[in-house]
């Protein structure tokens, strides 16, 4: 896959949800990726942020969302890749700001805090704006 492709990945918290953000990113255009996790039956969110991670890393995808009930363990999780750069957005503020000034590769949802139409905003958005760059580059630099 070419690493225009998008990961997506939850747990079973984020199961439902990974479903509909995958079907509203092959609606804007987008391949897929889809991680799993493949039910709503229980699972560690650690596991599935790794499977991304490593799909970044191998090129098989070059962004990803992850999904889990709050978004902030599953992105913490993959925050310990160094090539992942992971952000919680509730809002499309959030996921503007997550791209233009930190060049996050990853947007991170909650299930269980923001409803089905946020979560679709938030990645029409993410996947829409890009990385301001300037003075911002050589903060993320420091990241990687």
């Amino acid at each position: 896959m070419p690493p225009d492709t998008i990961a997506i990945a939850a747990d079973h918290a984020g199961f439902e949800m990974k479903n509909l953000v995958r079907d509203e990113l092959a609606r804007l255009g987008h391949t897929v990726l889809d991680l799993g996790t493949d039910s709503s039956e229980s699972v560690d969110y650690p596991d599935f942020a790794d499977r991304l991670a490593v799909a970044l890393a191998d090129g098989r995808a070059g962004r990803g969302v992850l999904v889990c009930g709050t978004g902030i363990g599953i992105a913490m999780a993959a925050n310990r890749h160094r090539h992942v750069r992971a952000a919680v957005c509730h809002n499309t503020s959030d996921a503007k700001l997550a791209r233009l000034h930190n060049d996050a590769n990853v947007l991170a949802l909650g299930a269980r805090v923001i409803g089905p139409e946020v979560a679709k905003d938030c990645v029409a958005t993410f996947f829409a704006t890009a990385f301001e760059g300037g003075r911002h580059a050589k903060r993320v630099a420091k990241m990687s």
